[in-house]
């Protein structure tokens, strides 16, 4: 293991600026998807959903809140997830498998570790582009329209960007893990519909994880996710909490990242040589 980071060099930023450079390339059909998404869902479950939740009935560290405000870190958390979890699974798939890229790039003075790395800090950046976007969606029509301020916010929103970084190299690097091991891209739905989306119905992100919302049995599971802690790391930051769950989160993020960033270099390069 320890070899395959040694095999990690610099040269993985060529592989990322390829990966930019088609993106820039293809921006506009890259763009409008990512940036409307947080905006239909601000709108149908903040403003539509959330009109049903009265003043003071929902609480955050004991302080009533609205809706909208408790939902918008939890639609960061996602936007992150599902930028580079699709960008390393699908889009991995087609330039390993359809289009050769892989096979190309190690032709040249690059090695299967820095094709594999350039991937996961390529999927890393689609997760702060999204994340800008749904901070963009969240904030900027308040400042057109106060009716639409998503309040409280604080000045630790301008560290959102890290939460992006870190959930975006755990996920990135987690779904090259599957890269490495689905036989065919129609494998993929394994991990979207037993993975992906069970995370998205029960990590905090529409509802706060408590025996009030969920069987107990259920809270250590949720609590077990990667999602959880994106989104638990983002609403403190949004809330602007310096807190002891802000620091377990963090640390989650990062203990996870590092062994499922090794793992999808083994996998990976088991896969190519094979």
């Amino acid at each position: 293991m320890s070899g395959l980071l040694r095999n990690v060099s610099m040269l993985s930023w060529r592989v990322w600026y390829r990966d930019f450079a088609v993106y820039m390339h293809t921006w506009k059909t890259n763009f409008v998807p990512p940036f409307l998404e947080p905006v239909f869902y601000l709108s149908a479950f903040g403003l539509g959903f959330g009109a049903f939740i009265r003043a003071g009935e929902l609480t955050y560290h004991g302080e009533p809140t609205s809706y909208v405000a408790f939902l918008a870190p939890g639609l960061l958390a996602v936007a992150i997830m599902n930028a580079c979890f699709f960008e390393c699974t699908f889009g991995s798939f087609v330039r390993m498998h359809y289009q050769r890229t892989f096979d190309a790039i190690v032709a040249t003075p690059l090695v299967i570790e820095d094709v594999i790395t350039g991937e996961i800090l390529w999927g890393a950046t689609k997760s702060v582009i999204g994340g800008t976007f749904v901070v963009a969606a969240a904030v900027v029509p308040g400042l057109l329209n106060p009716a639409w301020t998503i309040t409280p916010l604080s000045w630790t929103l301008l560290v959102l960007p890290l939460v992006a970084v870190l959930g975006g190299l755990l996920f990135s690097a987690l779904a090259m893990c599957w890269t490495g091991v689905v036989p065919s891209i129609d494998a993929f739905n394994y991990p979207l519909f037993l993975l992906i989306t069970p995370m998205f119905l029960i990590s905090g992100v529409f509802f706060p994880i408590s025996s009030a919302t969920m069987p107990g049995w259920l809270i250590p599971i949720a609590w077990a996710l990667p999602l959880t802690h994106v989104s638990t790391a983002g609403r403190e930051l949004a809330y602007g909490y310096l807190s002891v769950e802000l620091g377990w989160s963090l640390l989650y993020l990062v203990g996870v990242t590092v062994p499922l960033f090794v793992l999808a270099l083994w996998l990976m390069k088991r896969r190519l040589i094979k």
